[in-house]
């Protein structure tokens, strides 16, 4: 494992910093639901006393993205369908709310524009994990056009959730692919300042996403 021990912010206490960093790790694919974390290895890799780790699986474990079950230990989070449907509803009413705040010219709309070609890149690779992620971040960016650092950090634990649930998911063309164009066009709305249009897509958007995620779990599962 790489050794993450230069993390810690004046801002931040040892604590969370170390559960950020495991946060911007599970966006990234980093962590599979359901696994293990052992104390040991854990409190190596981030260079903290088990005390501090403790702390960090407590901050962890309110966030939903990990689960505690005695007499067996901690474990990563694997959200099911009523998690998924929440998830939804809370990226609705944020996302929504940032389109509705997009301005000409902010730089969030710059990096959207260019993680969407990045993820047109990635995918004409088949690399679709990649994908994921870049999505994610294209997802991030959009929730930055409301300048909000408090809605944002509400957002990154909803990305870390839409992030396991992906993990217990085969990644494959068919949850990723058709929404490499529709970046695309979301992204040209928004710069067009078509506000409409954009609220429009991104509606229609997140309800194929859901019904996409959601019937890939149940088939999985069942």
């Amino acid at each position: 494992m790489a050794d993450e021990r230069t993390i810690v912010t004046d801002d931040q206490s040892l604590a969370e910093a170390v559960a950020a960093r495991i946060r911007e790790l599970v966006i990234a694919g980093e962590f599979a639901p359901g696994q293990k974390l052992l104390e040991q290895q854990v409190a190596a890799r981030f260079g903290i006393s088990r005390n501090t780790l403790r702390e960090v699986f407590r901050l962890l474990t309110s966030q939903r993205l990990l689960q505690y079950i005695p007499n067996r230990g901690v474990f990563v989070a694997a959200p099911d369908e009523a998690a998924v449907i929440d998830i939804y509803r809370v990226r609705s009413v944020i996302q929504t709310g940032a389109v509705q705040a997009a301005t000409r010219g902010h730089p969030a709309l710059a990096r959207m524009r260019l993680l969407a070609e990045q993820g047109r890149e990635v995918g004409s690779r088949g690399d679709w994990r990649q994908v994921g992620t870049i999505n994610m971040e294209f997802h991030r960016a959009m929730v930055e056009l409301c300048d909000s650092p408090r809605l944002s950090a509400c957002f990154d634990l909803v990305l870390a959730e839409l992030r396991l649930v992906f993990g217990e998911l085969e990644d494959t063309a068919h949850l990723h692919e058709p929404y490499i164009g529709l970046n695309a066009s979301l992204v040209h709305a928004l710069e067009e300042a078509d506000i409409p249009a954009a609220a429009s897509q991104l509606e229609a958007y997140l309800l194929k996403s859901e019904r996409a995620v959601l019937a890939a779990l149940q088939r999985r599962r069942s």
